[in-house]
């Protein structure tokens, strides 16, 4: 049987997250596999994949911060967004006019920190039960609500001019649900010439990093975390006796205990190392929100 554990994976341009997903359950030979966070499939970059019992870790994971690095072409607008669409406008001479290193400062600066940003229509996003992407394919005029983000990085790495674009390499921290497209989206029409995405890659999903990732050819070898390894990466850690162990994973509250985290929750490590489950507080007790099978041992 294999063990549960997180595996980081560098998704490959031209695969769906759920294809990495699949290639994962036949090397690993279970069908108890899941991911945090989706990638399209032009990007690149780290994928956080849950196994057998770890599956349930991917909740808490899902939500942390994310890093990527990405080029913006301004100049265009596609429909999708990025470069899988059509181009179905370039910016003429006269647009590109006011278009100055400052208003390109001003722009970024603008999509920086808490911000609302409208999902691009061919997100993942589900609307009435269907994947906006779905719905935009079968001819939908597809319109997301706006939500809150936040992007606490936004920096330019580099700028290269071609004719009629300028190519914008950047750094993005961001929170989770923040769309890299529709900064790209958003940048070009505050500058009046359009803009997408030409390239994307994920680095960094809370404190995992794609330097730790294995390729989707080394999925049989690659060396999983631990269960309790990976939650001491995204929650404090409550380090619980054998007994407070045993009793939270019989479903029994550690009473009184509540004072112990200073969070929401918090992941309880037992005497061996093993990751009992995540705890939260009720009250003046700390109660099991999660419990991982004892198996896991």
């Amino acid at each position: 049987m294999v063990a549960p554990g997180i595996l980081l994976v560098d998704k490959p341009a031209g695969m769906t997250s759920h294809d990495v997903v699949a290639r994962a359950r036949r090397a690993l030979g279970t069908r108890k596999v899941g991911h945090a966070g989706t990638l399209d499939p032009m990007a690149t970059g780290l994928l956080v994949i849950g196994v057998e019992g770890a599956t349930r870790l991917l909740t808490y994971i899902v939500g942390v911060g994310k890093t990527y690095e990405a080029t913006i072409r301004l100049g265009q607008s596609t429909t999708t967004d990025d470069a899988d669409g059509e181009i179905v406008q370039a910016a003429t001479a006269s647009a590109w006019e006011t278009v100055t290193p400052e208003r390109i400062r001003e722009g970024i600066s603008a999509l920086t920190g808490r911000i609302s940003q409208v999902p691009s229509s061919v997100s993942a996003i589900k609307v009435d039960g269907r994947r906006a992407y779905d719905r935009v394919r079968s001819g939908e005029d597809v319109v997301l609500a706006p939500r809150e983000v936040t992007v606490s990085r936004f920096d330019v790495r580099a700028r290269r001019e071609a004719d009629g674009v300028i190519d914008l390499d950047v750094v993005v921290d961001c929170s989770s649900g923040t769309y890299i497209r529709s900064l790209a989206r958003d940048l070009g029409a505050r500058l009046g010439v359009g803009g997408h995405l030409t390239a994307l890659r994920r680095t960094k999903v809370g404190e995992f990093s794609v330097q730790d990732a294995a390729s989707v050819d080394e999925l049989r070898s690659a060396a999983m975390m631990s269960p309790a390894d990976a939650a001491s990466r995204v929650m404090p850690v409550l380090h619980v006796t054998a007994e407070d162990a045993r009793d939270l994973r019989h479903g029994k509250r550690l009473a009184g205990q509540a004072s112990r985290i200073a969070g929401g929750a918090a992941a309880a490590i037992d005497p061996d190392g093993v990751l009992v489950g995540v705890v939260e507080k009720r009250g003046p007790d700390l109660k099991s929100a999660m419990n991982m099978a004892e198996e896991a041992r």
